[in-house]
């Protein structure tokens, strides 16, 4: 082979070295549930369900993540009351922020019966995303007895209070080297409660000593806990976040984690 040759197919090599390493991840079709029961917040101006919503466009909704999802080729859809027959039909199940009185006079509470058909899904390979709030604005009693079946117990508290738009009150910044912050060096939370653990929960983000998010695994599936939503619309996409908080490329680092967790094994 002359030098030309060798040259050129060097060259060919590294172009398609250079395109794996630059393409997005896909994933085949996960399906993503969010759940819609014990979250169901009704917009007393429109009437209609909203916060945390994949089809909430507004500043209180998950749009945004939802795109991230469906761009990764993964399948957005709604959860009602977790009953196993729709568990069964997803790979990613949300639970985001369960009522109050204060936000749903008569709130969908997680009950046993919810309990008993989310640990079996799963334990049988599904992924359960728990986002929690801070004290006053979740349900904490009945939330922390699912939390308890996983070695996790949202505390009733409200850490990282920020005034007005001092977001730097909200900023984490000492973040671990890991693949939930595999680009990340800076993160806002605000408002968030955080998370006692037992048994093998462990932290994946602690601050003085607070653990601010968590995970463990459970049968065969995977369990990740936070104390806040996080990454709704209103501080992912810098409509009022500022440069420099990398909240975005935390919900592209959590999302490829999640749908690498729903991979079949």
């Amino acid at each position: 082979m002359n030098r030309n040759s060798l040259f050129n197919s060097a060259v060919l090599i590294f172009i398609f070295i250079l395109s794996v390493l630059t393409t997005p991840i896909s994933y085949s079709q996960e399906v993503v549930g969010l759940d819609t029961w014990f979250n169901h917040e009704i917009n007393s101006s429109t009437g209609n369900a909203y916060h945390y919503l994949w089809n909430d466009t507004a500043m209180s909704g998950f749009s945004v993540w939802g795109e991230i999802f469906t761009e990764k080729g993964a399948v957005i859809t709604t959860i009602g009351k977790p009953e196993s027959k729709d568990l069964d039909r997803i790979d990613i199940y949300i639970i985001v922020d369960p009522d109050t009185t204060t936000e749903n006079p008569s709130p969908n509470y997680i009950s046993v019966e919810d309990i008993k058909a989310v640990t079996g899904w799963v334990r049988n390979g599904g992924v359960l995303v728990v986002m929690a709030n801070d004290a006053p604005n979740c349900e904490f009693t009945h939330l922390n007895r699912l939390m308890k079946e996983f070695g996790m117990h949202f505390n009733h508290v409200t850490l990282h209070t920020v005034q007005g738009d001092d977001f730097n009150m909200g900023a984490s910044v000492d973040l671990p080297r890991s693949d939930l912050f595999r680009d990340v060096r800076k993160i806002y939370l605000k408002e968030i409660s955080d998370i006692s653990l037992s048994g093998n929960a462990q932290a994946l983000l602690k601050e003085k000593g607070k653990v601010l998010m968590a995970e463990t695994s459970y049968g065969k599936g995977y369990v990740f806990a936070i104390g806040d939503p996080w990454i709704y619309n209103e501080y992912i996409d810098h409509r009022r976040l500022p440069a420099g908080f990398d909240n975005m490329q935390a919900a592209e680092d959590l999302t490829d984690l999640l749908l690498e967790k729903a991979m079949p094994k």
